[in-house]
């Protein structure tokens, strides 16, 4: 089994524990270490918590400087913490990289950095051989007050969950971005591809705003920001970094018209679709109207989605009337569109 051959996408949860089995540390300043589900790392500093993350970009191919600035902004940000650093490792293809296609790498990452106020404060550049295009490694601080940091894995049995945005923002972009002939020879209208590369920017795939907002609003018990693999999967990681099931209302995600049609088309299930720009939130019930009101007066779609039960009811999804497990994708479905 060691040597059998890995899909393409994230490992899976149970291979990703064997791995982090010898990943321990004996220092008390790591709050939150490397574990399954967690979005990023949390080390104390005295007065303040310092939060890291590290994130590829790997299915996009245009905009990658200002994918990474976001994705990794988005796990800082999941965490209750301010993003404030931002670090990157680019790598361009032997044979066809050029100065110019590192300018706008940087350019792209120091713009989005500045609309998110983080600082490019360093990391790595090289040309390389066996890549067939660039690959870009972003890595993110940010820092949150102790009383104030949230964590994936602090779901409670009885708390709500809700989605902030819709599925799958990024899922959607990246398909009519990179896979617009083939999208088009399954009869996707101009109309509908153009909707879907839009979604990079509205609504965008950015969940700093409603991540910190919710948590400054109430006492937020756990965030996730679901990317590969989809909120399906992203809601069996926040479980799983609970130790808790759930009960997902599957009529109640609010899938984006133009990502549905995609999905349609291309035979994908969009709970499985890479999902950046979706913020999954775990708040007691007494406080969903308090932070839904908060996210509707900024213009905030959002959706009460499941709620938190104990472990041994699993992870279930009701859907047209009917209750079943909810699937996970260890493979995000994209990559079922790129094969």
């Amino acid at each position: 089994m060691a040597d059998k051959p890995l899909a393409t996408g994230k490992l899976p949860m149970e291979l990703l524990q064997q791995l982090l089995a010898c990943c321990t540390t004996t220092d008390p300043r790591v709050l939150v270490g490397a574990r399954v589900g967690e979005d990023a790392a949390v080390i104390d500093m005295g007065d303040r918590l310092l939060v890291a993350k590290s994130d590829p970009i790997t299915f996009a191919s245009d905009r990658i400087g200002w994918y990474a600035a976001h994705v990794n902004a988005n796990d800082i940000a999941t965490r209750g913490a301010a993003p404030r650093w931002m670090l990157a490792t680019l790598l361009m293809p032997e044979g066809t990289a050029t100065f110019a296609m590192a300018q706008e790498v940087m350019a792209q990452m120091a713009a989005a950095c500045r609309g998110l106020g983080v600082s490019l404060v360093g990391g790595h550049t090289e040309v390389t051989y066996g890549l067939a295009r660039p690959l870009l490694v972003g890595h993110m601080l940010g820092e949150v007050a102790r009383e104030r940091l949230v964590t994936t894995g602090g779901a409670q049995v009885g708390d709500a969950v809700l989605l902030a945005g819709g599925v799958a923002a990024e899922g959607a972009a990246i398909l009519a971005r990179e896979l617009g002939d083939a999208a088009r020879a399954r009869g996707v209208s101009e109309a509908t591809l153009a909707e879907a590369r839009g979604y990079l920017d509205d609504p965008g795939i950015s969940v700093v705003r409603p991540a910190l907002l919710a948590a400054a609003t109430v006492r937020v018990h756990a965030m996730h920001d679901p990317t590969e693999g989809g909120l399906a999967t992203g809601l069996h990681e926040l479980a799983w970094a609970s130790g808790t099931g759930l009960r997902v209302d599957g009529d109640a995600i609010p899938v984006l018209p133009a990502c549905a049609r995609l999905c349609a088309a291309f035979g994908l299930e969009p709970l499985g679709l890479i999902a950046s720009g979706a913020l999954v939130a775990a708040v007691a019930p007494q406080d969903v109207a308090a932070v839904g009101a908060a996210w509707s007066r900024e213009g905030i779609a959002w959706a009460r989605i499941a709620e938190v039960r104990p472990a041994a009811e699993g992870v279930c999804l009701l859907r047209q009337g009917r209750v079943e497990p909810l699937p996970r994708y260890d493979r995000d479905e994209i990559a079922r569109a790129f094969s």
